[in-house]
């Protein structure tokens, strides 16, 4: 793990963190809203760890009765999050600051693990994972909504042209072999659904 590439991430969230529910309003209108609903129809608690809450586009989705600790590596975005918090005064969600590279919490503490578009951007996604992985309960599940690289091949090539500049506008690396990674870090794929082409993925993961 790179830690200069660790701190660039988090200036660069922190930097965008003002515009970005704006910079992403179409697209969650438009798709991304219908997306998280399916992914949320599937979590289980009642102890559940959100990575990469950013500024809480997923508190809407939380069924009631939940105990949500939820962990961003911005400050920027956590600050957008604790005013959306205050929205849902009875949702029991504890945001922290904290890096999924280097979790600072108990192994085997979480039924269920969710995160929405935000392996594009850590910069060891493997390692996040697997920190994931340690810290989910052995029965435990991964719910995710990413974006992958394409296996079409124009797609592919076009994604891989522009996955430099993407990085350096919104941090998101658009090249990600996403669901190789997930099993590199040692979990099992139960559901693998496209929902937009072969580039934005629904995927459900359990510990092996």
């Amino acid at each position: 793990m790179s830690e200069a590439e660790t701190r660039k991430t988090r200036s660069r969230y922190d930097r965008i963190s003002p515009v970005y529910d704006l910079f992403e309003s179409l697209a969650e209108r438009s798709k991304f809203s219908r997306w998280r609903r399916l992914l949320f129809e599937q979590i289980k608690g009642p102890t559940i760890l959100e990575v990469g809450v950013g500024t809480g586009k997923n508190f809407p989705y939380y069924p009631p009765g939940l105990e949500v600790t939820a962990i961003d590596l911005s400050e920027g975005m956590l600050s957008r999050a604790r005013k959306k918090l205050a929205n849902y005064p009875s949702a029991r969600i504890n945001l922290r600051i904290m890096d999924v590279q280097k979790l600072d919490l108990e192994e085997g503490s979480f039924d269920t693990a969710v995160a929405t578009f935000v392996f594009c951007s850590v910069p060891d996604p493997v390692l996040g994972l697997r920190e994931v992985r340690r810290v989910l309960k052995p029965e435990g599940k991964l719910l995710l909504l990413e974006h992958v690289l394409s296996e079409r091949p124009v797609l592919r090539f076009l994604m891989k042209l522009m996955s430099p500049i993407t990085v350096r506008i919104t941090g998101a690396n658009i090249n990600r072999v996403t669901v190789r990674n997930i099993q590199k870090a040692g979990f099992r794929i139960e559901e693998e659904k496209n929902l937009w082409l072969d580039i934005v993925k629904l995927i459900v993961a359990r510990p092996q």
